[in-house]
C-alpha cells in the first residue's frame, strides 16, 4: 500500500528575550523551543525540513502555483459560476480584487523565513551519518530556491532576504541577476551535496539531487529565455552554463533510476478507478504516489489528517477543478473552474493518446453512470464542455453503501467528504518534463529523448525543431503549472493569447463567445505586487510595471 508523508505542521517559534542586564533575571526556557535549543539534533532538523514542505502546500486555491498557472494560460479559461469574478479575473490577469494575490505573495516568504532559519541554525546538529546530513542540507537549498523561483515566476523581481533576522526589514526588490544568482547558488550547492542514489531509495515527496538537477534546468530556462540571457550567474561570482545544465539532465536521464511510465494514462489516478469505463477498457493500472512511481521527481503530498481547519493538508485545487452539480461518478464534483480551451483539444494529432488522457469531453464525463451532465448547467460561465482529466476528482461507488465517494477515501480512508479528500500528488517535475528539457537545450542524443516522448503517446517520430517541441510540451504537460511560463521564457503570450478568440462557450445555459485573456505587455507578463504590501513596506517597494 502506498504510504504518505505525513508532514508535521512543527510549531518553530521565534522568541525574542530581554533582558534588564541583571545576571540573576536570566531564566533559561528548558520546555519551549527557541532559537536557543531548537535545530539542535537531527530529529528537529526534519520537524524543521517538514515545516517547510508544508508551505509547497496551498493554503487555498487562491495560493496554489498550479491553479493560478493554469487560469493565466491560454489553455484554460476561468469558467465557474457567475459570482467567482477570482477565478474570471486570473483567467483575464486582472486586479480584481485588492487582495486576490496576498496568499501568493505571503506564503512562499513564510516558508522562506523558514528555510532561513534552518539554514542559518544548521551547524548546531551533530549528524553520525554524513550522507544523511548533506541529503537533509541539500533539500533546504532546494526548498528555498523553490519557494523564490516561485515568487519570480509570478511576480518578476522581489525582496531577497536569506538572514532570518532580516524578515521584517522593509527591503526593496533586488534585481533579476541578483535573485536569479540566489536561486541557482541554492540549487547547486543542493546539487553538489546530495547523494547520487537511486530515487527509490528516499521517500516519495522528498527533494532530490535528481530534483536539484531537473529544476536548475527549468529556472535556466526561464531566466535565459525572459532576460534574454545566456548564463545565469552565481550569487558568489561565476555563471551557471548551458554545458552544465545539459550535463545534468543527462545525469538524471541516465542515473536516477526514473524512466517514463509504460502508459501516460497511468500516471493519473483515473487509471485506478474500477467504475470508470475508459480505465477499464483500456486496461489502464494506476502506477501510484510512492517510490514504485517512475515518472515522478518531485511532488507535493497530502495526508488524511485535515479537515476544515487545515484544508491543506488535502488537494484543495480537485475541488476547484471538479464538475459543478455533478453528484454521480466517476468524475466528482467542485466549482467548475478553469474550463479547458477547446482549441487545445483540436490541436492534438491523430491518434495521440495523451488527448483523451488528459482532457474530458462532455460525451465521456459521466461514464459509468446514469447521470445526465447538461452544458452550461448549474450556473456554469465560460463554459466549453472540455475539462481537466488529470486532476478533476475521481470517485467510485462504495461497495457498502453504492454512494460515489473519492476513490482516496476507499483507498486510504479519512475524510468521507469529497471536499477534503483528496490527497492526488501535485506533480511539480516529471521525468518526460526533463526530456523534453534535454531536447529543447540541444543535448547528446536530443532527439532519442524527443523521440521517447513521443513514442509512449503513440506517435511517429519528428525532427528536434523548436517548434516541435513547444506543441510537445502543450500537449504532454498540459494542465500541470507550465504552460504560462512556458510562453512567457519563449515571449510567446501575446500571440497565444491573440489566437483565443470568438471560442464557443456556454453562459448559464446560454451560447456565447470567448474573446481571450486581456495580454498586456507592458507588464512584461508579470502579476502586481499586492497593494498591501507596497503600502506595509512604506513606499520602499515599487509595484510593478503596468500596475
Amino acid at each position: 500500500m502506498k504510504h504518505k508523508i505525513f508532514f508535521l505542521i512543527s510549531a518553530i517559534l521565534l522568541i525574542v528575550l530581554s533582558s534588564c542586564g541583571d545576571d540573576y533575571l536570566h531564566r533559561e526556557n528548558l520546555s519551549q523551543p527557541s532559537t536557543d535549543n531548537f535545530y539542535s539534533n537531527p530529529q528537529l532538523i526534519d520537524q524543521g525540513l517538514n515545516a517547510v514542505y508544508t508551505t509547497l502546500r496551498a493554503g487555498s486555491w487562491a495560493t496554489s502555483e498550479m491553479m493560478i498557472a493554469e487560469l493565466m494560460s491560454d489553455d484554460r479559461f476561468g469558467s465557474g459560476g457567475q459570482e467567482d469574478i477570482n477565478a474570471q479575473g486570473l483567467d483575464q490577469i486582472k486586479l480584481v480584487q485588492e487582495t486576490l494575490y496576498d496568499g501568493l505573495w505571503s506564503e512562499p516568504y513564510v516558508g522562506i523565513f523558514r528555510a532561513n532559519m534552518l539554514l542559518k541554525y544548521f551547524d548546531r546538529a551533530e549528524y553520525d551519518d554524513q550522507e544523511l546530513h548533506d541529503q537533509r542540507l541539500g533539500e533546504a537549498h532546494f526548498l528555498r530556491a523553490y519557494l523564490y523561483f516561485k515568487l519570480a515566476k509570478f511576480f518578476g523581481t522581489v525582496p531577497l532576504i536569506t538572514d532570518p533576522e532580516e524578515q521584517d526589514v522593509n527591503s526593496p526588490k533586488a534585481s533579476a541577476d541578483e535573485l536569479f544568482a540566489q536561486i541557482a547558488t541554492d540549487l547547486k550547492t543542493a546539487i553538489d551535496i546530495m547523494p547520487s542514489k537511486p530515487y527509490y531509495e528516499f521517500l516519495s515527496g522528498r527533494a532530490t539531487k535528481w530534483a536539484a538537477e531537473a529544476l536548475m534546468a527549468r529556472v535556466w530556462l526561464f531566466y535565459t529565455g525572459v532576460y534574454n540571457k545566456s548564463e545565469m550567474p552565481l550569487a558568489e561570482g561565476g555563471s551557471v552554463t548551458k554545458s552544465q545544465v545539459q550535463d545534468w539532465l543527462v545525469d538524471i536521464i541516465d542515473n536516477s533510476g526514473h524512466q517514463l511510465a509504460s502508459d501516460f494514462r497511468n500516471i493519473w489516478p483515473y487509471s485506478g478507478n474500477p467504475d470508470y469505463k475508459f480505465a477499464v477498457e483500456n486496461d489502464l493500472n494506476f502506477i501510484g504516489e510512492d517510490e514504485r512511481n517512475t515518472e515522478t521527481i518531485f511532488a507535493v503530498k497530502f495526508t488524511t489528517v485535515n479537515g476544515w481547519g487545515n484544508v491543506s493538508a488535502c488537494n484543495f485545487n480537485t475541488v476547484a477543478l471538479g464538475f459543478r452539480g455533478l453528484f454521480s461518478g466517476p468524475h466528482g464534483p467542485g466549482w467548475g473552474w478553469a474550463a479547458v480551451n477547446p482549441q487545445l483539444w483540436d490541436s492534438y494529432e491523430p491518434g495521440d493518446l495523451r488527448r483523451e488522457g488528459s482532457i474530458i469531453t462532455l460525451d465521456t464525463v459521466v461514464e459509468g453512470s446514469n447521470f445526465q451532465y447538461q452544458l452550461g448547467g448549474w450556473g456554469c460561465w465560460w463554459e466549453t464542455g472540455y475539462y481537466d482529466k488529470k486532476y478533476c476528482p475521481t470517485t467510485a461507488q462504495d461497495p457498502s453503501t453504492g454512494w460515489w465517494v473519492s476513490l482516496y477515501y476507499l483507498w486510504y480512508g479519512g475524510q468521507s467528504f469529497y471536499m477534503l479528500s483528496s490527497l492526488q500528488d501535485m506533480i511539480k517535475i516529471r521525468f518526460a518534463d526533463v526530456l523534453l528539457m534535454a531536447a529543447e537545450l540541444d543535448c547528446p542524443s536530443a532527439q532519442t529523448y524527443f523521440n521517447m516522448v513521443r513514442t509512449r503517446a503513440g506517435l511517429s517520430p519528428k525532427p528536434v525543431t523548436l517548434e516541435n517541441i513547444k506543441e510537445e510540451r502543450r500537449h504532454e504537460l498540459a494542465f500541470e503549472g507550465l504552460r504560462y511560463f512556458d510562453l512567457l521564457r519563449w515571449h510567446d503570450v501575446a500571440t497565444a493569447f491573440a489566437k483565443v478568440k470568438n471560442v464557443p462557450i456556454y453562459n448559464n445555459k446560454e451560447p456565447a463567445t470567448y474573446d481571450g485573456p486581456d495580454y498586456r505587455p507592458e507588464t512584461n507578463g508579470f502579476l502586481p505586487i499586492p497593494p498591501a504590501q507596497i503600502r506595509l513596506s512604506g513606499g520602499i517597494l515599487e509595484q510593478n510595471p503596468g500596475w
